[in-house]
C-alpha cells in the first residue's frame, strides 16, 4: 500500500525522505521487519524500539515511525508521531482497509463476565446462523476456526489482522473482549463499535506494570463507551453512575435489583446431574423467560446483556433461548461430565475476588462439600497466595493444594503462604504439589454431592514449570481417569 494512504488519518511530521513510496508490511517487533516494512518505535516498559532502527533498516525497513528525533540514514523515511502506539493501531486499521466498519463489531469490558457473556453472544448468533468471529481471553475463533492469541486485547495489528481475515471468511459480526490494557495502550484504536458493554467492575490489574491505581483502571474501561455507538451497562454494579458518566454513545441498561430496559426477575437454581444451572423471568425489552445450564446469579447477569444485545440486533427470541441452554464456555465454570454422583468443575478463577464469586455461586446449590483443587502463579504477589486461602477456608471448603504454573518458585514454598491463609479460619487441607496427582486424589475421595472445583487454569492447556510452558489439559486428565 502507498504510504499517503496509511497516513490519511494520522497527525505526523515528516522529518526525513519520501511519502510516495510503497509500504509492505507494518511491524513493530524488529525481528519480523523484512524489505519494504514500515517499523513504529514503541518505547516499552523493558525495551524501547528506537534502539532498533538501525537494525530494522539493515533489515529492510523503508519507514520509520518515531517519537522524538533520530540520526537520519539516506533513502529512508522518517515520520513523527505523539503517541506510536496510537499511530500503530491507525495504522493497521488502514492497512487491513478497516475491517471493523464491514461488521457490526460488538465490545465487552469489565473486571469479570467478558469471556462467558462474549461466548453467550455468538452462541446465539451462531444459532441463528450468522457468520461471527471472537477474540478475547482464549483466543479468537472465525467461524469455528480457533487460534491462538497472546493477550486478551492483541495489539493492533493482530487485532486488525484477525478482524480482517473475519470480514474474508464472512463473518458479519464480531465479538469483542475489550481489557483495560487494550484501552489503555490504544491497541482498539480506529475500531469503528456498534455495541459497548460494561459487566461489573472491581479491582484488578493494578500494579507496577497495569494501572496505578482503581480509578486510572476504571477511567481506562470508560474510553469504551466514547468510541460505540450505543453502550449496554450493568445498572445493579456500584460503578455504574461513574462508568455511564462522560459516555458519548446511547445507553441502555439491564438489572436484576432496579427498573431497567432489560431486568431479570424469578430466578431459581436448579440441580440435575452433572448439572447446575438457572432459570429466570425477563421484563422490558422482552417478557418471556430462559434458563442456562452455566450456574449461578452471575450466568443472569452475562445472560441478559447476550439478550440484550441479539435483541437490539433483531434475533428472533427461540434462537436466543435455545443457544442460551447449550451454550459452554471452555474453562468458565465448564462442567465435566461424569459417571458418578458428583460434580467437577474447572474455571478460570486465580485471584480473591474470583474465588470468592465461585465460592459463593457453588454454595447456593447446598452441595454436600466443596473441594477445591487449586495453587498460585510463581514470582506473583504472595498477597493473593493468602487470600485464596483465606477465602476457600471462609466458605468451609476442603483445600488440595498444589502447582499453579510454579514458574521458578517451589510450589511448597507457594503453599506455605495459601496455608498461612488456611489457618486463619481454620480450614482443612492436603498438599500434592503435582497437580494431575491432586486432582487424581479429589477424585478418588469425593463422595455423593461433593462439587469439585479445579480453580486458576481453566481455559489453558499448559502448566509453566521453571521457564518452559508443558501441555497440561485438566480437562484431559479427568476425562482419561473415568476412561481408565
Amino acid at each position: 500500500m502507498k504510504l499517503e494512504e496509511l497516513l490519511k488519518e494520522i497527525d505526523y511530521q515528516l522529518l526525513n525522505g519520501l511519502l510516495d513510496i510503497e509500504v509492505s508490511q507494518i511491524d513493530y517487533d524488529s525481528r519480523q521487519v523484512k524489505d519494504g516494512s514500515l517499523f513504529v518505535c514503541i518505547p516499552g516498559a523493558k525495551v524501547d524500539g528506537h534502539d532498533f532502527i538501525d537494525q530494522v533498516i539493515e533489515a529492510g525497513a523503508k519507514v520509520i515511525v518515531v517519537e522524538r528525533e533520530v540520526h537520519y540514514q539516506e533513502g529512508i523515511t522518517y515520520l513523527q508521531v505523539e503517541d506510536a502506539r496510537l499511530a500503530l493501531a491507525y495504522l493497521s486499521c488502514a492497512f487491513f482497509k478497516h475491517p471493523s466498519r464491514q461488521m457490526t463489531v460488538i465490545g465487552i469490558t469489565g473486571t469479570k463476565g467478558k469471556t462467558t457473556t462474549s461466548y453467550m453472544v455468538e452462541s446465539i448468533l451462531k444459532n441463528a446462523n450468522k457468520k461471527v468471529g471472537i477474540i478475547g481471553t482464549i483466543g479468537s475463533m472465525i467461524n469455528g476456526e480457533f487460534q491462538k492469541t497472546k493477550n486478551t486485547t492483541p495489539e493492533s495489528f493482530e487485532l486488525q489482522r484477525l478482524m480482517r481475515e473475519m470480514v474474508d471468511a464472512g463473518c458479519e459480526y464480531c465479538v469483542m473482549e475489550v481489557s483495560s490494557q487494550g484501552l489503555m495502550l490504544n491497541r482498539v484504536a480506529g475500531i469503528d463499535f456498534d455495541y459497548g458493554v460494561f459487566t461489573n467492575l472491581s479491582p484488578d490489574h493494578i500494579g507496577e506494570h497495569e494501572h496505578h491505581s482503581f480509578e486510572h483502571y476504571r477511567d481506562c474501561k470508560k474510553k469504551l463507551f466514547q468510541m460505540c455507538k450505543a453502550g449496554i451497562f450493568n445498572k445493579d454494579d456500584p460503578h455504574y453512575e461513574e462508568m455511564i458518566e462522560g459516555s458519548t454513545c446511547y445507553a441502555y441498561t439491564y438489572s436484576i435489583l432496579k427498573e431497567s430496559h432489560l431486568q431479570a426477575s424469578h430466578i431459581h437454581l436448579y440441580k440435575e446431574t452433572n448439572s447446575l444451572g438457572v432459570k429466570f423471568d425477563t421484563q422490558g425489552f422482552m417478557n418471556t423467560s430462559f434458563e442456562t445450564d452455566i450456574p449461578g446469579r452471575f450466568s443472569v447477569y452475562n445472560s441478559l446483556v447476550a439478550i440484550m444485545i441479539c435483541y437490539l440486533l433483531k434475533i428472533d427470541v427461540p434462537y436466543i433461548k435455545t443457544a442460551l441452554k447449550q451454550v459452554r464456555v471452555k474453562g468458565r465454570v465448564e462442567i465435566i461430565s461424569t459417571p458418578k454422583d458428583y460434580t467437577i468443575m474447572i474455571d478460570y478463577a486465580h485471584n480473591a475476588l474470583s474465588f470468592q464469586s465461585i465460592l459463593e455461586t457453588i454454595s447456593e446449590y447446598h452441595p454436600h462439600r466443596i473441594i477445591c483443587v487449586y495453587g498460585a502463579g510463581g514470582h506473583r504477589d504472595v498477597k493473593r497466595r493468602l487470600e485464596a486461602g483465606e477465602i476457600v477456608a471462609k466458605f468451609k471448603a476442603f483445600s488440595v493444594l498444589t502447582a499453579d504454573n510454579p514458574r521458578g518458585e517451589k510450589v511448597q514454598d507457594i503453599c506455605d503462604y495459601i496455608i498461612e491463609g488456611i489457618h486463619k479460619y481454620h480450614g482443612e487441607y492436603i498438599v500434592i504439589e503435582d497437580r494431575k496427582e491432586a486432582i487424581h486424589y479429589a477424585l478418588e475421595n469425593a463422595q455423593k454431592g461433593d462439587v469439585i472445583l479445579c480453580l486458576g487454569k481453566g481455559h489453558e492447556d499448559y502448566q509453566i514449570i521453571d521457564k518452559e510452558p508443558l501441555p497440561f489439559s485438566e480437562k484431559q486428565i479427568i476425562e482419561d481417569y473415568f476412561r481408565q
